[in-house]
């Protein structure tokens, strides 16, 4: 691989539960109807598991998120993406991660030869 790490791809996440489709990005925390975000229906979906946690709680656990790490401005492709999000909310509701080679993928393409020449370019993505 040009980059000398392999992945089948650059991953959007999101967490589907009671009904919507939860994710970040640069406006912050959003919901929508499951697999209609801007970048279409998803790929490919892995269940992570059933929670014991309610919609109220869920719903102030985001407002608590939305107020700290996750809020619009805190965004960055490489530090603080969806997938972060994502890996964050899921061990909240089922007490496990999302696949731990989407979340550390920006690090091992940061650590590889290339990686500060694609820095640069990916940090103005993040802008």
């Amino acid at each position: 691989a040009v980059v000398s790490t392999q992945s089948t791809g650059l991953w959007h996440t999101a967490i589907v539960v009671y009904g919507n489709e939860y994710f970040f990005g640069g406006h912050g925390i959003a919901c929508c109807v499951p697999g209609t975000t801007q970048l279409g229906p998803p790929l490919k979906q892995e269940l992570l598991g059933m929670t014991a946690i309610t919609q109220d709680v869920f719903e102030d656990y985001l407002i608590g998120l939305s107020n700290s790490k996750f809020h619009g401005s805190s965004y960055h492709l490489l530090e603080n993406n969806c997938n972060n999000f994502s890996d964050e909310v899921s061990k909240f509701l089922v007490g496990r991660g999302i696949d731990e080679d989407i979340v550390t993928l920006p690090q091992r393409v940061l650590s590889s030869p290339l990686g500060p020449l694609l820095k640069g370019h990916l940090e103005k993505l993040s802008n």
